[in-house]
């Protein structure tokens, strides 16, 4: 039996003439006939580098704020939402060549935007939040965008596991969202990248936690920034493109 979901907005592109029902692959029935039992669901379609891609998407808000929080999650739902920091990050990945051996990590990746984009272009990568749950909505994601390669893994900060190895590329968008966090994100940033490696991070250029952990990081990594202008029909504002390589002590 088919199923439709309806597609709720596009961002980074004009939506004249565009289908506004999607129809769900067999393949990830199973997933979102799951997930539409305790979610309205519908589909984001999103343009990076003149490509569309497509993520299943919590249409509903609300009851999000009803439900039992894991405890080392943030109080508001961060991972329902595409930010716009998401779509630069992308956009920068899209012009980035696989390299044969490199593997990519994507810390708190929600909707998994850059993950999703790297993938498709042929790099192999690993994509983390903390609870399987959203991973779901993500694997849902890779099939209607078929990134089968995609690998979804639950990961808490406050508790990384072993068995992930190392990174020689780790990414992340508005992961800088309270001072609580930064420790971990540390931690969890030391334990994962391979030497030699590189983190790219994407944040909305006057989100006030940044720069305090900027402080906190720069024992051991060292920082460059890049501002980039982020301009559609919904909304315009700076965001800054950061990369830390790790300091030779």
């Amino acid at each position: 039996m088919s199923l439709k979901l309806p597609i709720s907005s596009t961002r980074g592109e004009e939506s004249q003439g565009r289908a506004r029902k999607f129809e769900v692959p067999e393949e990830a029935l199973p997933i979102v006939k799951r997930l539409k039992t305790k979610y309205s669901l519908d589909v984001e379609r999103v343009s990076v580098g003149g490509r569309s891609f497509y993520f299943l998407h919590v249409a509903d808000l609300i009851p999000l704020f009803h439900m039992e929080v894991h405890e080392n999650a943030p109080e508001f739902p961060f991972w329902v939402k595409i930010w716009e920091a998401s779509l630069v990050l992308s956009e920068f990945l899209a012009r980035m060549a696989p390299k044969k051996g490199q593997r990519i990590l994507e810390l708190g990746a929600g909707m998994a935007v850059p993950g999703m984009v790297a993938s498709s272009l042929g790099h192999d990568v690993t994509v983390t939040d903390y609870e399987e749950e959203i991973m779901d909505f993500v694997r849902a994601s890779a099939i209607f965008n078929r990134c089968q390669s995609l690998k979804c893994e639950a990961l808490d900060w406050f508790s990384p596991r072993d068995d992930l190895g190392q990174f020689d590329i780790i990414i992340g968008s508005e992961l800088l969202f309270h001072p609580r966090f930064f420790p971990p994100l540390l931690d969890v940033m030391n334990r994962y990248l391979a030497p030699g490696g590189s983190i790219y991070m994407a944040h909305k250029a006057d989100r006030e936690t940044l720069f305090p952990f900027f402080k906190m990081a720069e024992g051991d990594f060292s920082i460059a920034m890049q501002k980039h202008h982020f301009k559609n029909s919904e909304k315009e504002l700076d965001v800054l493109l950061t990369r830390l390589t790790r300091k030779h002590h």
